[in-house]
C-alpha cells in the first residue's frame, strides 16, 4: 500500500462540492466553515443545521440530486450520501485533477480527514489512514490536553521572534543557536518571555 502524503491545503476562494444532505454531510461542511472554501451542498434534503447555514449565506445549497455538472470547478468533492453506489458515481464523474473523499469508502478516496485541532498557528492532525477515526478521535483528545491554551500565544511568540531573528541575526550558526534556545520549556513557561527574548537576542548579538 503506497503512503499518504499529509500536507495542509489553503482552500481560501476554492470549490468545495458536499454531495448529500444528512449528519454526515453535515459533519463535513462544518469542518469546511472558517477556511474560506465555497462551500456547496448537493441534495433533495438537508439537516436543520444545513438550512441554517444556507439560509445565512455560510453555504449554498442546491436543492437537487447529484450529476456530473455539480462537479465542475469543484477542488475538493465529498461524496456524503447514505447510498454507495451513487458515491461510487460521484467518483467515477470527477476528473483526475480533482479530489474525492468518499464517505464509506476510505480506500478509494483520494483524501481522507484527519481528526484535528488547532492552537491558534498550531496545527495538529492524526489520521489512521481511515483504519479507525474513533482510534484517531482518542489520540486527538490526548493531544489536546497535552498542547492546551497556552500553545497558542507561546506559537505567535515563536513566529513573531523568528521573523526578527531571520531579519536581524546574520551568522547562521548563531540564528540557529537562538532558534533552538526559545523553543524550550522556559520560554514556553516565562511569565515576560518577550523582555526574556531580548536579553538573548542582545547577549547574542553582542558576542558576535
Amino acid at each position: 500500500m503506497n503512503s499518504n502524503y499529509p500536507i495542509i491545503v489553503r482552500l481560501d476562494g476554492k470549490k468545495a462540492v458536499v454531495i448529500g444532505g444528512g449528519r454526515v454531510a453535515e459533519r463535513k461542511v462544518t469542518r469546511l466553515l472558517g477556511t474560506g472554501a465555497l462551500i456547496t451542498v448537493i441534495s433533495p434534503i438537508a439537516t436543520d443545521e444545513l438550512k441554517r447555514l444556507a439560509s445565512i449565506g455560510l453555504i449554498r445549497w442546491r436543492v437537487k440530486s447529484f450529476s456530473k455538472e455539480d462537479l465542475e470547478g469543484a477542488f475538493l468533492i465529498f461524496a456524503a450520501t447514505n447510498d454507495n453506489v451513487v458515491n461510487q458515481t460521484i467518483k467515477e464523474a470527477a476528473s483526475e485533477q480533482q479530489l474525492v473523499n468518499m464517505a464509506d469508502d476510505p480506500d478509494g478516496s483520494d483524501f481522507h480527514v484527519p481528526s484535528h485541532f488547532q492552537r491558534g498557528r498550531l496545527s495538529i492532525s492524526v489520521s489512521t489512514g481511515g483504519a479507525s477515526p474513533t482510534l484517531a478521535g482518542k489520540i486527538k483528545e490526548q493531544l489536546e490536553s497535552q498542547f492546551d491554551e497556552q500553545f497558542e500565544d507561546y506559537v505567535e511568540f515563536l513566529f513573531s521572534a523568528r521573523q526578527r531573528i531571520l531579519q536581524e541575526v546574520k551568522e547562521p550558526s548563531r540564528k540557529r543557536e537562538i532558534l533552538s534556545a526559545i523553543v524550550s520549556e522556559e520560554f514556553l513557561k516565562s511569565p515576560d518571555r518577550e523582555a526574556d527574548f531580548l536579553r538573548l537576542l542582545h547577549n547574542k548579538r553582542n558576542d558576535v
